[in-house]
């Protein structure tokens, strides 16, 4: 797994209106344009916590998910914004943030239309098992279509229960079952879910999923408590993904049974 780009946002471009995290587009420093998730949103540094490591974890997996960097953020380029929401989501996210690859000319899947073949919808329904991601759903659909092809974005909503208070403490969270799977867009059409599993377990070693955790930030797993110890963090998150990896697998045959 390759170390994780750093770019720096010098302009904000336009807010996306999607969901309660106004994630918007901004250039950077290297004449980019990417979809930046700010820190100072609602969910906090956890969302981006999220989408850091189940990115990478499905990028890992071989999904087709866009490339993610890291993003500094100058708290002064709210100056001249005159939206007053936006204007503080600037000024209280400076610093380092998560940035995703900005597709431009993708439009919104339709599963009626792009619906994919049985082993990809088999693969992202065995990822989005593995991540605990509540939000991949006919709401949600967070998948684009960008030049024929299907896209996986917005992981934010993954690994859930880590907004629950001492969720860190919780030894048997990875082998509970995940209720939400039934609402997956895609679920109806995973029907080789056996065939994937082995595959898909292989790939992440727990060195992958190491690497994948080690890239979090500490201040992310800090958040607003200064005397918060990153490593309890980070134990945590590699213990819940070793053990829901670790056959056998309660989620595969789940993943079935809501199918």
């Amino acid at each position: 797994m390759a170390r994780l780009r750093t770019i720096r946002v010098t302009r904000y471009v336009t807010p996306l209106r999607e969901g309660g995290s106004l994630p918007a587009i901004v250039e950077a420093d290297d004449e980019g344009m990417y979809v930046l998730k700010f820190r100072g949103a609602g969910q906090g540094p956890k969302a981006l916590v999220a989408e850091l490591v189940a990115g990478e974890i499905g990028r890992t997996l071989g999904l087709p998910i866009p490339e993610i960097v890291f993003a500094e953020l100058d708290p002064d380029l709210a100056r001249t914004e005159p939206d007053p929401e936006i204007h503080a989501l600037i000024h209280d996210s400076g610093g380092l943030n998560l940035a995703i690859d900005y597709l431009p000319g993708s439009v919104m899947f339709d599963p009626l239309v792009d619906a994919p073949d049985a082993r990809l919808a088999s693969r992202i329904v065995w990822f989005d098992a593995l991540m605990s991601n509540v939000d991949r759903t006919v709401r949600n659909p967070n998948i684009l279509m960008w030049h024929r092809r299907l896209w996986l974005i917005d992981h934010g909503a993954s690994l859930y229960f880590h907004h629950s208070s001492r969720w860190e403490e919780d030894l048997s969270r990875p082998k509970q079952p995940f209720p939400m799977l039934k609402e997956h867009l895609l679920v109806r059409r995973a029907t080789m879910l056996d065939a994937v599993d082995d595959e898909m377990s292989a790939a992440l070693t727990p060195q992958a999923v190491d690497a994948a955790i080690d890239m979090i930030p500490d201040s992310w797993l800090r958040g607003d408590d200064a005397t918060a110890e990153p490593e309890v963090y980070r134990a945590a998150y590699r213990r819940y993904l070793r053990e829901r990896l670790a056959p056998p697998r309660a989620f595969v045959p789940e993943s079935a049974r809501a199918q």
